[in-house]
């Protein structure tokens, strides 16, 4: 991920704290939001198996190995463009997806709650 990826999905998400933008689908929200709780753990498991990757050897008793071994290490854990480091900006981007996603069923939900409380104040109205 970049990060105008993660700067896109902050802006989305100030811009539904604000009331500006929402997705306006309850069944394709909650969809939406599991999805992101799906890939938050999955990408969460990963960054264990990055983790794991740290434990790097085999490649022989001499200062070139260790050179190489340490250069695999990098890749995996610890970097800014480790293995690590890329899974934690994918879930970072996700997590504002996510927000996005919650302040839609927010705002959904507070609409149906709105509307029902409107209609029952009619109704009470008309002697129903």
């Amino acid at each position: 991920m970049s990060e105008p990826n993660i700067t896109q999905w902050r802006k989305f998400a100030d811009q539904a704290k604000s009331g500006e933008i929402y997705l306006d689908d309850e069944a394709a929200a909650r969809e939406c939001l599991t999805a992101c709780d799906k890939f938050i753990q999955d990408y969460t498991d990963l960054i264990r198996s990055a983790q794991n990757a740290q434990r790097v050897s085999g490649f022989g008793d001499f200062s070139m190995a260790d050179d190489l071994a340490a250069l695999f290490r990098s890749q995996a854990t610890g970097g800014t463009d480790s293995i690590d480091a890329v899974i934690i900006e994918s879930i970072d981007v996700v997590k504002e997806m996510r927000e996005v996603m919650q302040l839609s069923l927010n705002r959904i939900t507070g609409q149906v709650t709105d509307h029902s409380a409107q209609i029952s104040g009619i109704t009470n109205e008309l002697g129903g």
